[in-house]
């Protein structure tokens, strides 16, 4: 093997140290330069990124409690719409009860007037016929038209006396 012959290890040595100076130069000077700039970078990156899904985080959970927060008034203004709708609903239906109640009592009373004039007519036709009956039936029986207004006088006590 070459490389364990005495003769030649000095100038290998030589080689061995001018070659890895060399790299180690190169290396020192370019190589990891350019990889401390591109972990650097990537670590910037990474940074970068995290920094933005922290703000993107924060961004969401802000716009998640306006939702919330505007879901929690949509609610209360509904809440408070229902209320006042159903307040006025209770009003109008109060005030068609009232106005329906009012209308009704009125038909009522027209009613209960015209009753009672159909009763007073009747009775008043009543009394006329019965005044003409008694009148044939005491012709009928005497032979002699009766004095009307003792007939009538007569009439109107037995009336009064049935109620």
């Amino acid at each position: 093997m070459p490389q364990l012959e005495i003769s030649t290890f000095l100038p290998q040595v030589f080689w061995l140290v001018i070659t890895f100076s060399t790299l180690y130069l190169i290396m020192w000077k370019i190589a990891v330069p350019g990889i401390a700039d591109v972990l650097e970078a990537r670590q910037k990156r990474i940074k970068d990124n995290l920094d933005k899904a922290t703000k993107a985080k924060q961004e969401a959970e802000e716009t998640l409690s306006n939702y919330e927060l505007s879901i929690k008034e949509a609610r209360t203004k509904a809440e408070k719409i229902n209320v006042i709708s159903a307040k006025k609903l209770a009003k109008e239906v109060e005030a068609n009860e009232a106005k329906v109640s009012e209308e009704l009592s009125l038909k009522i009373t027209e009613c209960e007037a015209e009753i009672q004039d159909a009763i007073n007519s009747a009775m008043e036709t009543i009394r006329e016929n019965a005044i003409e009956i008694a009148g044939e039936a005491v012709f009928r029986l005497t032979e002699q038209m009766p004095d009307s207004k003792k007939l009538i006088s007569a009439l109107d006590r037995s009336l009064k006396a049935l109620g």
